[in-house]
């Protein structure tokens, strides 16, 4: 008789992560822990049957671009598969974007939205990505947005009605340049409108994520202001008229790319697309930082999901797959592999929830001044480290699969293309390394994490890999005041690594 191998087998993602429950429930304070871990309970049974269907359905019915209608009308629709609708519908429901903003729990409100999140992500689809956008668009409306904006657009991003709610799209790339926007070209022109649309965008985003939204916030330099980053404003566009057809944009192409396939990415023409300016003019860059400063901690969140369900997958194998007369899981250099990506998995579970924490005392007005400061220098590092940590960790459960992981309908394969776009997303390494100086420098942040470290990290301090790390980092800061800044940009990279390191360590031993 031929074998049959028996597939690795998912449970409620709840239930079958003991880290989750065990942080939070140390974590946070009873009553918000009671009210959560049922709604929980709930999602994690949700991410094994309903929304893995849906999200299932969403990567074989991938979208299409249908350009024109039969007659030759250019119609620019991109047809989504009925799980994506779902999908998004879900999120809605269960208030993945709502309950940050409802701020029931108070400074855990983010906490509660991470967890939430974090199941969510590996059975959407990649939904996940055009719901950090409508999260961080809903930030920055309720920081700058006038009383129309905060009245209309702020209403819907936060709606648990799907039919009322709103996703949005986040469109700052250019051909001219990714991380660095100083060249935008997209032009604002003021217009005669009287509906509050009263700027006009002429130009072409050349990498546009949440093309299906209903409205985008995005850069633009008036005309007439200096060029660079200085001279951009924030603006805000609704994609479509009453009739659902798109307003002046054109859609040139969907990506093709290397993974997240089931999510519409797009090359736009703006050919006089109606806008409302977010604010007073100028300061564009300032206002969409608070725009994608929530987007990198969702990044983060996602990276953690997307581990954690590749290690799901890779632990259900070893306890199927016998190989040398033993299960998997019982050999021991197979064990020890997986325990110690469970390990780097730890010390990035309370890196990233450390973060929403912060996040969410900064944004109930409970955060102390070197909280904030906290939260300014420790995003960028918790987005780079686990978005490159996750990548390695997908890698190495396709091959814990062995030959079966490297066949795309096992779907481990998947896993990994989709992984590496979240070290990319919302900043790659580089970038975010050159942010992080730039918070010890402007925000005198080096100070705030010494003591952070040497109070709330001591014990970690006391280890042997916590002392040599944290000397590291002494030595770098040291020779970069001796060497100047050219010294310590060529380290930035090492210098996030290992304060990430320290500062996961330090969270995992308190």
């Amino acid at each position: 008789m031929d074998f049959h191998q028996a597939p690795p087998r998912l449970t409620n993602t709840f239930h079958s992560d003991p880290l989750l429950e065990k942080t939070l429930k140390k974590r946070l304070p009873p009553d918000v822990w009671t009210k959560m871990s049922a709604h929980l309970k709930h999602v994690g049974e949700l991410a094994v049957t309903d929304w893995l269907t849906w999200s299932q359905q969403a990567e074989r019915e991938l979208p299409v671009h249908v350009p024109f209608d039969p007659w030759g009308e250019r119609v620019d629709q991109i047809r989504m598969s009925a799980g994506w609708t779902q999908l998004e519908a879900a999120a809605a429901t269960e208030g993945i974007v709502a309950t940050a903003y409802e701020r029931n729990e108070g400074e855990w409100s983010r906490v509660y939205q991470a967890a939430l999140l974090y199941l969510y992500h590996p059975s959407s689809a990649f939904v996940s990505c055009p719901l950090a956008m409508t999260d961080g668009a809903a930030r920055a409306i309720e920081l700058y947005g006038d009383d129309e904006l905060k009245k209309n657009a702020f209403k819907h991003l936060t709606s648990r009605d799907p039919k009322t709610f709103w996703t949005s799209g986040q469109w700052m790339t250019e051909k001219i340049g990714g991380s660095d926007v100083s060249g935008t070209e997209t032009v604002a022109r003021k217009s005669s409108a009287q509906n509050g649309f009263d700027w006009q965008l002429n130009g072409v985003k050349w990498f546009t994520s949440a093309t299906t939204s209903q409205m985008a916030m995005l850069l633009a330099r008036p005309e007439g202001a200096e060029m660079g980053s200085r001279g951009l404003s924030l603006f805000y566009t609704e994609l479509r008229d009453p009739n659902q057809n798109l307003r002046n944009i054109e859609i040139l192409r969907l990506k093709d790319k290397l993974g997240t396939k089931a999510l519409p990415t797009a090359e736009l023409r703006l050919t006089g697309t109606p806008a409302r300016l977010v604010g007073e003019m100028g300061g564009g860059v300032k206002k969409i930082s608070s725009l994608f400063n929530v987007t990198r901690v969702y990044n983060s969140i996602c990276s953690l999901g997307q581990w954690r369900r590749a290690l799901d997958l890779a632990w259900a194998y070893a306890d199927v797959r016998v190989a040398f007369g033993k299960k998997l899981k019982d050999l021991p250099l197979h064990r020890i592999t997986l325990k110690n990506l469970e390990t780097d998995f730890e010390k990035a579970f309370e890196l990233t929830f450390f973060v929403a924490h912060l996040l969410g005392k900064d944004e109930c007005g409970t955060a102390t001044e070197k909280e904030r400061t906290l939260l300014r220098a420790v995003t960028p590092i918790a987005k780079l480290w686990t978005g490159k940590k996750c990548v390695e960790a997908c890698s190495e459960v396709v091959e814990s699969f062995g030959g079966a992981g490297y066949i795309e309908d096992v779907g481990v394969a998947k896993m990994l293309r989709d992984a590496q776009v979240l070290s990319i997303w919302e900043g790659t390494t580089n970038v975010l390394s050159l942010d992080f100086l730039r918070a010890l420098e402007k925000e005198q942040a080096a100070p705030v994490l010494a003591e952070y470290l040497q109070t709330e990290g001591a014990r970690y301090l006391a280890t042997p890999k916590g002392q040599a790390e944290w000397q590291e980092v002494q030595s770098l800061l040291a020779q970069g005041q001796k060497n100047g800044r050219d010294y310590l940009e060529s380290q930035a990279r090492r210098l996030s690594f290992l304060v990430a390191e320290l500062i996961a360590g330090a969270r995992l031993v308190s």
